[in-house]
């Protein structure tokens, strides 16, 4: 009885359901491309179930000649993956039950879409956070005035308070990225500023200038 027991226990393991491979893709999106969210075309070798040996790897006691007894064979599969609004680099994109073929009955695996969002020569992503520089005129930084500053989906115009200090970071509410899976909610666009120094100045202009220096020196 217990070896009957040991056999019929070997049996029903040898044939339980198996999950399908999973199967790991690579792809790229531009960083207005993870803003907006996007579609990806790609070609995946799955493996398939041998339809000659029906997945034994034997054909009439020989090794299975279309699947050198492996019992499975690669097949190109064309995949359409929708890629959400916020990914980021490392991000995984889950295609389901489009992977291996599960065994005895198992359930396919899936197919995985690995994101790496490419840099930006405006923005720097921090987080759902974007960071960007502007410059600013040396007179709009003293007195006041307004710069414009681009965003994802156009510019702004941000004003600058008089007496405004060079690396001072303004705070867009709402203009970074996407929040992942919350497309509605977004992080805010910090902006730096950067003043820019005024070049190749008139005979008056240096005039001026010097006239401010004094006055700020005997202050």
């Amino acid at each position: 009885f217990g070896q009957d027991g040991a056999r019929t226990r070997g049996f029903q393991q040898a044939t339980m359901p198996v999950r399908g491979q999973d199967l790991e893709v690579d792809t790229s999106v531009t960083l207005q491309e993870a803003y907006r969210g996007t579609a990806r075309r790609l070609t995946v070798r799955a493996p398939k179930t041998c339809d000659l040996c029906d997945g034994s790897g034997t054909v009439r006691g020989a090794m299975c000649p279309r699947c050198d007894g492996t019992g499975e064979m690669l097949e190109p599969r064309t995949l359409e993956v929708k890629i959400p609004a916020g990914v980021r680099t490392g991000s995984r994109v889950r295609i389901r039950g489009q992977g291996g073929p599960g065994q005895h009955g198992g359930a396919p695996g899936d197919v995985y879409l690995k994101v790496t969002v490419t840099g930006d020569s405006r923005f720097e992503r921090d987080g759902d956070n974007l960071r960007t520089t502007v410059e600013v005129p040396l007179y709009d930084a003293v007195l006041g005035g307004e710069v414009r500053v681009p965003t994802m989906t156009g510019s702004v115009m941000l004003t600058i308070p008089p007496e405004t200090q060079n690396g001072k970071t303004f705070r867009l509410r709402g203009l970074g990225m996407p929040r992942l899976g919350k497309p509605d909610q977004k992080g805010d666009l910090l902006a730096k500023v950067e003043i820019r120094l005024p070049t190749q100045l008139t005979e008056r202009e240096r005039e001026l200038f010097t006239e401010l220096r004094k006055l700020r020196h005997n202050a």
